[in-house]
């Protein structure tokens, strides 16, 4: 499975602001520079980030983004399904529909699969996942290995 790059980008965006000490706060274009990725794409995925209530972003002098109180505790596997959306792993319909689709059980065993690998991302937080050497990354220190 492949998780789309506005996923991996919003995943990326909330390790960062994951590893900030409260009541820092980074703008958004502290934030693309810092996971490598066009303010542009960083701005998008800020704001559907918002929408999910896991950051919060104030404007103006002294405003920035830092992540809720939500967004520290939040199961990895929830916010890539929220991210993600409703849909299947591979298109068995659309404008050239697959002609095994009234008979195929690939469907729902990639199905399975798809919600098996959501799953094992339900025990993960962002807190999990800047523990160790990519909390200092995140934070643009080195990291003595």
């Amino acid at each position: 499975m492949r998780l789309t790059k506005g996923t991996d980008i919003a995943l990326r965006i909330a390790m960062r602001l994951a590893v900030l000490d409260a009541p820092e706060t980074v703008t958004t274009e502290q934030v693309a520079e810092a996971v490598g990725v066009p303010y542009s794409h960083a701005a998008k995925v800020v704001a559907r980030l918002r929408r999910l209530g896991v950051v919060e972003a104030t404007r103006g002098r002294g405003g920035g983004l830092v992540l809720t109180r939500a967004g520290r505790t939040v199961a990895i596997g929830s916010l890539v399904r929220e991210l993600e959306g409703e849909g299947d792993v591979v298109g068995c319909e659309g404008e050239d529909p697959c002609p095994l689709r009234a008979a195929c059980r690939l469907r729902a065993e990639l199905r399975k699969a798809q919600e098996a690998f959501y799953a094992s991302l339900d025990a993960v937080t962002l807190a999990d996942l800047v523990e160790g050497p990519a909390g200092p990354v995140l934070l643009g220190l080195p990291v003595r290995v």
